[in-house]
């Protein structure tokens, strides 16, 4: 009789396109082990990053106002998760592996820094060999959770996390096939990323006062809608019926939506990302996570993993440990390595 698993994956082969990854044929994980009872390889890949401390993590990082007072901004989890839903949505019409799809998009952003992308850029300074986020995800998922035993994370999930990130100018489809992830499930994870942020940071500037609904560029609006919901719904739509037209080859977006999109994008990194008001307090970052570079390293017995430090060196470890850290976390150590604190002395009545 088979396990549940196993009538798990035939349902997958019975009901999935043709062009689906299915969890049955899995390129493997990096060590073998034995398979789940009940999970498919590709939904125990999603749990295990659910269930990790890196993911948890995610809801105090910087989205892109950093430490924000108010309750409805967007933090990295929330990015996530509003990413992992838009994803799901296309692969379920595509009748593509959602699971899979779902732990790509939650394990993308594993590797941020603190202090969002201009963490990113100082510890890309601060390294040796530079930094990326991208290869941080990788790493956590595959070296440093589980008490540095990795999530032992299938071949599939892994590529889409190596292959999603865009940058400034990177564009969300028609990459060399040599560069964009080898499953269409990855491919849906590297356009629904560019979906969410482009839409949830005009809304977060929005909301802060950065922006007004009428400063955005008219070209792009007219294309794809006035509001948020709007836009993802005709990008969306967009993905689904492109790539449908394509046969399923490559995940696609037509040219005017594309366009209109990176316009978008564009505008959000004038206005938003590399406006002076929001990025202010990013500065300090600098100094922060420069100062916490530096003593870190002086102190490793300390602060850093003495295993790594053994295995891979001292830069290593200092990277693995900032790029961890929460905003918060940051901000309260450097306060605590740095600012002197006053000297209270023994209370009498002497003082009253």
């Amino acid at each position: 009789m088979p396990t549940i698993r196993e009538s798990l994956e035939q349902r997958e082969r019975d009901t999935l396109a043709p062009q689906a990854a299915k969890s049955a044929d899995s390129r493997g994980r990096l060590r073998p082990e034995p398979e789940d009872d009940v999970r498919p390889a590709f939904q125990h890949d999603r749990d295990r990053i659910i269930h990790s401390k890196a993911f948890r993590r995610l809801k105090h990082k910087t989205q892109v106002f950093f430490s924000p007072a108010g309750d409805h901004y967007r933090t990295r989890l929330t990015h996530t998760l509003e990413v992992s839903q838009i994803a799901r949505t296309i692969a379920k019409v595509l009748r593509l592996h959602e699971e899979l799809t779902e732990a790509i998009a939650l394990g993308h952003d594993l590797g941020h820094t603190p202090f969002g992308h201009t963490g990113e850029r100082v510890l890309d300074r601060l390294v040796p060999g530079g930094f990326n986020h991208y290869e941080q995800s990788l790493r956590i998922v595959d070296v440093l959770e589980n008490d540095c035993h990795g999530l032992n994370l299938t071949w599939e999930v892994r590529d889409g996390i190596a292959r999603h990130s865009k940058g400034k100018q990177g564009s969300p489809v028609g990459l060399d096939p040599s560069k964009r992830a080898s499953t269409l499930e990855g491919q849906i994870m590297r356009v629904a990323d560019l979906i969410a942020y482009v839409n949830h940071d005009i809304d977060d500037a929005v909301r802060a006062g950065m922006l007004n609904a009428s400063d955005l560029p008219a070209g792009p609006v007219e294309t794809l809608g006035t509001t948020s919901s709007a836009r993802i719904a005709r990008m969306v739509r967009d993905v689904v019926t492109e790539t449908q037209n394509g046969g399923l080859t490559e995940i696609r977006m037509s040219d005017p939506v594309l366009e209109a999109t990176l316009a978008m994008r564009s505008f959000l990194f004038e206005a938003v990302y590399e406006n002076g008001v929001a990025t202010a307090e990013f500065k300090k970052a600098d100094g922060i996570l420069g100062g916490l570079w530096e003593r870190v390293r002086e102190r490793p017995e300390e602060f850093l993993d003495a295993r790594i430090v053994q295995s891979e060196g001292l830069d290593a470890a200092a990277r693995d440990f900032l790029a961890g850290m929460t905003d918060r976390f940051a901000v309260t150590l450097y306060e605590q390595l740095f600012i002197p604190k006053p000297w209270v002395g023994p209370i009498s009545s002497n003082q009253l």
